[in-house]
Formats: C-alpha cells, sequence, structure tokens
C-alpha cells in the first residue's frame, strides 16, 4: 500500500493538550478568584482564649477587693470633705486597679481591631493579624500612661497634691467603671456576633456618659470653690478631648499605613 501521510489534525482531538488529560504537562491555576471571606471572631481561638483569661482573672481580682470597689463607687457622688485624710489603698488595691487599666486598653484595642474587620478586602503587611492588636494596644497604653502624666503636672502646678491624689483616684474609679462598661459588649461580639452599628451606638454612649462624669468629678474636685468655673472647659478640652482626638487619629494613620 502506498504510505499515505496523514495530517495532524487527524491525531488531535479537543482535550489532546489539556493538563487534564495529560498529567505529564505542566498547567496552570483553572477557575477564576472567588470573593474574600471576612474572618470570623467566633471561629479564633486565640481571641476567644484571651477573653475567656480576663473574664477569669476580673472575677478573682473583684472577689478580693470587691470592698473597695463598692467603696468607691459609694464615694464617687459625694464632694471630698477637707478634714478628711486622704484614703489609702493596698497593694492589691492598686495591682487591681493597674490590671483594670490594661485590660481596658486591650478590650479598646480589641474593638478597634473588629472595626476595621468589616472591610475584608484590607489586606495588610503584617504576617499575622494578632500584631496588629499588639499595636493598638501599645498606642492605648501609651496614651493612658500619657494622660496621668499630664494629670501630674497640670494638676501638681493649680492644685495642691491633696486633690490630685483624689482625682488620680477618681480617674481610675472611671477607667474600672468604662472596662466593666465594654467587656460584655466585647463578649457579645465574640459569641454572638453582634452588628457593628449597635456597637458603635453602645461605645458612644458609654464614652459619653463615662466624660459626663469625668466633668463632674473635676468639678467637685478642683472648681467647686473656684470663681472663675468656666476654667473647667478649658481643663477638659485641653486634657481629655485632645488626647482622645489625637488618639483616634495615630490609629485611622497606623492603619492606613499598614494596608497593602
Amino acid at each position: 500500500m502506498p504510505d499515505v501521510q496523514l495530517p495532524s489534525f487527524h491525531d488531535e482531538t479537543f482535550f489532546s493538550k489539556d493538563t487534564l488529560y495529560h498529567a505529564e504537562i505542566p498547567g496552570g491555576a483553572h477557575g477564576m478568584a472567588g470573593e474574600s471571606i471576612p474572618e470570623s471572631i467566633q471561629g479564633d481561638n486565640v481571641i476567644m482564649s484571651l477573653l475567656l483569661c480576663c473574664f477569669v482573672l476580673v472575677v478573682i481580682s473583684f472577689a478580693k477587693v470587691r470592698g473597695f470597689a463598692i467603696r468607691q463607687a459609694k464615694n464617687f457622688f459625694y464632694p471630698p470633705r477637707e478634714e478628711v485624710t486622704e484614703d489609702t489603698q493596698t497593694a492589691s488595691e492598686v495591682h487591681f486597679q493597674v490590671f483594670l487599666v490594661f485590660l481596658n486598653s486591650l478590650l479598646l484595642s480589641l474593638l478597634y481591631y473588629f472595626y476595621n474587620l468589616q472591610h475584608p478586602d484590607n489586606t495588610y503587611v503584617l504576617d499575622s493579624p494578632y500584631l496588629l492588636i499588639v499595636i493598638f494596644l501599645g498606642y492605648i497604653l501609651a496614651y493612658f500612661f500619657l494622660k496621668l502624666i499630664l494629670y501630674r503636672i497640670v494638676n501638681n502646678i493649680f492644685f495642691d497634691g491633696k486633690r490630685n491624689g483624689q482625682w488620680i483616684a477618681s480617674f481610675m474609679f472611671l477607667v474600672s467603671l468604662e472596662t466593666m462598661f465594654f467587656f460584655p459588649i466585647i463578649l457579645l461580639i465574640a459569641n454572638l456576633g453582634l452588628s457593628m452599628e449597635s456597637v458603635e451606638t453602645y461605645f458612644a454612649f458609654v464614652l459619653i456618659f463615662v466624660k459626663i462624669l469625668t466633668i463632674y468629678k473635676s468639678y467637685v474636685i478642683f472648681f467647686r470653690e473656684n470663681v472663675v468655673r468656666l476654667q473647667i472647659i478649658l481643663y477638659f478640652c485641653a486634657l481629655e478631648m485632645i488626647p482622645l482626638l489625637s488618639l483616634w487619629g495615630v490609629l485611622e494613620m497606623t492603619v492606613k499605613s499598614l494596608i497593602i
């Protein structure tokens, strides 16, 4: 028979060069990219374990200094009398207040982290999302530390040491109260997936309530016997609002700088 050369397309099929038909042929990725799934807080074992440890520590600490907390709450709305000596605190009570300041900073850093999870498309240059929480925690701890320094400097210049000590004790109580308000909302977010709109409303209400108590206590301690009582507005804006707005600006700038 004559040697007939057939065209090559007689031996080829539609799947002859497909990588699914020939496993020896290297191929690329198939399909299309899907939508990014937002990170689930309920499935994060690290955050849930951290919240559980904080809850246990708060319960144990409060059980030891329960009398001190109740006494601080009863005396908060009464103006301090001049003849009463300054209330001394034990080491456990001081440690409890310092722990609550740290816990408040941690809760605020978690709240801001949950706030940024609303944008799942944001990709950060950090290897782990927990580094972002640590950065927020460092900023908020620095915020409370700088506020204490400013209180010491300003109050020692314009007021006596006794009133300064009364104000520091009241400030620590307000921070502890703020912590007790923030802790339930963090648990609701982590366990029940509470919407961020409700969290923002609750956070604004707690913040305004605590600032009103701050104005009242600073008036009772420093400006109750002052003739020019409008100085409290300058005091509140300089030592409360400006540091708070500065903290918010630093956090926003940090997040924008870390986004790819």
